[in-house]
């Protein structure tokens, strides 16, 4: 297998790029908009593949979906429900060297893929990497939201930087706009496969747990990779309003925090784990913390961690 560190500028003229969108009852209007940031792409379309994940919709997208302005898109229907299953669909179908998960509220900048395949050729010591995400709200969010809005993905960076740290989150790209090399991809795959992540760290239906992303950028250090934040890369992501409430922060904060101990527990990460006990001076500060939202928030994510702590106590019994 050639990896895409391994060509010459004008080797990748040869679909080394795989675009995967995996959705679930997507936003019309959204979708619409993802697939519009895909067509202004300025990288040639015959140095990317399209693949569009259909997961369980109960509206199917073959027959309502246009792709037909793009050479070598398809779409493909996963029926197990939830993320992870329609990401590796994703990466069992995907040709290219380099795999670029976009989420179906998120429009690329036009030089997004662009970048993307330069940065496979220029930088081959990373192995899974994104950017900045800039957000778009339907409406106005209340001011005490903003601490929060890295639970939406949102993120804005300086300039690039990478580690090997697979648990760092200033280096961990997310989701959004993630490019991994192929053997990192099929690195989760096998991990899949083999049994060892038999818990879905990633949405299915209305479930707000989160972490496949994490998971899977970071395989890259697994196989001797870095990972990184590219500040170049951009795109934006588009927030609903029912996006907007405390009770959904709420339930995300939870959802994040749970999947955020199994993960750590998964990759071995014991002094993060020991971090993640809750204690009754956490309670007792959650408690006191000022304003009904915040304070609904943080004993959002203490329940998460025990609720994670005792999932992994099961996982160790079992």
């Amino acid at each position: 297998m050639v990896l895409a560190s391994e060509l010459t500028h004008s080797q990748a003229q040869s679909r080394t790029l795989s675009v995967i969108i995996c959705t679930h009852n997507p936003n019309p209007a959204y979708l619409d908009r993802c697939i519009s940031g895909l067509r202004a792409q300025t990288l040639s379309v015959d140095a990317w593949e399209l693949m569009v994940i259909d997961n369980l919709c109960d509206d199917p997208l073959a027959h309502r979906l246009d792709l037909t302005w793009r050479p070598c898109a398809r779409i493909v229907r996963e029926e197990t429900l939830g993320l992870t299953p329609a990401r590796l669909r994703g990466i069992r179908e995907a040709t290219g060297e380099v795999l670029v998960f976009v989420d179906d509220d998120n429009v690329l900048a036009p030089d997004y893929l662009q970048i993307a395949l330069d940065v496979a050729l220029e930088k081959p010591f990373l192995g899974a990497w994104s950017g900045q995400c800039a957000p778009e709200f339907e409406t106005p969010p209340p001011d005490w939201m903003r601490p929060y809005w890295g639970q939406l993905a949102l993120r804005e960076v300086s300039g690039d930087r990478w580690s090997n740290l697979p648990r760092l989150s200033e280096t961990l790209p997310c989701g959004a706009g993630l490019c991994v090399r192929r053997d990192v991809a099929r690195r989760y795959l096998d991990l899949h496969e083999a049994g060892q992540r038999g818990f879905q760290l990633d949405r299915a239906g209305a479930s707000l747990l989160s972490g496949g992303d994490h998971d899977l950028a970071a395989c890259a250090c697994d196989l001797g990779y870095a990972t990184g934040v590219i500040a170049a890369l951009r795109l934006t992501h588009l927030i609903p309003a029912a996006r907007l409430t405390l009770d959904y922060h709420r339930r995300l904060a939870e959802g994040i925090y749970f999947s955020a101990v199994v993960l750590a527990f998964l990759r071995g990460a014991e002094a993060e784990l020991r971090g993640y006990r809750v204690r009754w001076t956490h309670v007792a500060r959650a408690l006191l913390t000022a304003g009904r939202p915040h304070r609904r928030i943080q004993l959002a994510c203490l329940r998460g961690r025990r609720r994670g702590l005792a999932h992994i106590a099961r996982m160790s019994r079992a």
